[in-house]
Formats: structure tokens, sequence, C-alpha cells
């Protein structure tokens, strides 16, 4: 006996409400597609994957802490929840959904486990072939984000650690030590170590050359 297949369920994770909403209609009218959630929270979007099981999330890469700072939790980027969601027991997986394709966002994304990445002002139809291509185990790259795989790895530049661009995007604010530990519930002497990792990486003597250096790299963005 053969049917129409069920659905596939979507979690859809972005910070702004108005592009949720766009998502949401544009998705439920492509057959085949159910919207089963929405949040601009990465740590509530953890938990919605837990709670909700879809099959695949639409995940933005830069979340703000904004949502989650009512309830006392830190927020995280798309990046690590992307790495909580693929670590938990749902079964998901994610697509990046984002305004950017520079290099260093499309590495850390696929290292984190994404299996998709389409750009925000590409055609609908790339996100949906998106969907169904993980769902079925496949990759599904834009092509301006698979062009970032072309060329030595030499040129990619530096790929800091999730804990690392934390660091920097603080320092971009002119947090001290005292204060980068404090927000990161971190030891200060772990914070020292980590500023001594990225001038490392990043080729940087100090702070200010450092946040200069990063928003260069595409690594952060100066608000």
């Amino acid at each position: 006996m053969s049917g129409t297949p069920p659905p596939l369920r979507i979690l859809i994770v972005d910070d702004h409400t108005v592009v949720r909403a766009g998502l949401r209609a544009l998705l439920e009218s492509e057959p085949g597609f159910e919207v089963v959630g929405e949040t601009g929270d990465g740590t509530d979007a953890v938990r919605q994957v837990e709670r909700l099981r879809p099959d695949v999330v639409l995940m933005d890469l830069r979340l703000s802490d904004t949502d989650g700072a009512h309830d006392g939790h830190h927020g995280i980027d798309g990046i690590e929840a992307t790495r909580r969601i693929l670590a938990g027991s749902a079964p998901a997986q994610v697509v990046v959904l984002t305004s950017h394709g520079r290099q260093v966002d499309v590495l850390r994304a696929v290292e984190a486990g994404a299996r998709g990445y389409v750009l925000k002002a590409g055609p609908p139809e790339e996100l949906f072939r998106a969907v169904r291509a993980v769902v079925t185990g496949g990759m599904a790259l834009a092509p301006e984000a698979a062009a970032q795989f072309v060329g030595p790895p030499a040129e990619r530049g530096p790929v800091l650690s999730e804990r690392e661009i934390e660091v920097v995007r603080l320092l971009a604010l002119g947090h001290s030590n005292r204060s980068i530990a404090g927000t990161l519930y971190l030891a200060e002497a772990t914070v020292k170590t980590h500023l001594i990792r990225i001038y490392r990486k990043l080729g940087t003597e100090n702070r200010a050359g450092t946040v200069t250096e990063a928003v260069r790299l595409g690594l952060i963005e100066l608000s």
C-alpha cells in the first residue's frame, strides 16, 4: 500500500522575526514541507530539536544574545548550536542559512557538522534542494559557498575555535581580561592563555591589532 510520504519537518532558527516569518511562508508554500517550530535563540534551538524532533534545522550563523538574556543563559551562535544539535539524541540535519558566503564561515559550519550551506539572497529552489538533499544523506552547498573550498588550505586563513571567537568578540567590545573571564565563566589565567593562542594564530601582538585582523578575515563583525 503506497501513500504520500510524510512531510519533512523543519525548525527555523534566526534571530530576526521578519526573516523567520518569510521563511515559514516560503517553506509552507512548498509541497512536502512542514515548519514545526521557530526560534531566535541558539540554546532554545537545541531544546526544541530534542522536543520536536525535526528532520532539518535551518540555522542562521549569527544569533544575538538578546533572546536568551531574560532567562539568564549565555547565548550561543549558530556554529555552537549546530555542534550541540548534532551531538544530541535527535537525528536532525542542519542547513546553514546565512547572508555570508565567506570562507571562514563555510569552513566552520562544515567542521561543526552542517551538511548544507545556503545564502539568504539565493533563489528559493536552492533552499528547497538543500533541505531535500541533506535528509537523504547528501551535501548541499550554494555555489558561492562551494567556491570557498577552491584553492590551497593556506589561502583560507586561520580558523579560531568557538571559544576564541567569543574572546575576540568581547575584545572588540572593549572588555578587560577580568570582564571576559566573568562573562564567559572562565578563570582569568584561561583568558590569558586563549589570548596567547589567538595572537599566535592571527600573527598579532596586541588587542587592537587582533580585533582589526579578525574583522579583516571575517572572523567577527563590528556592528
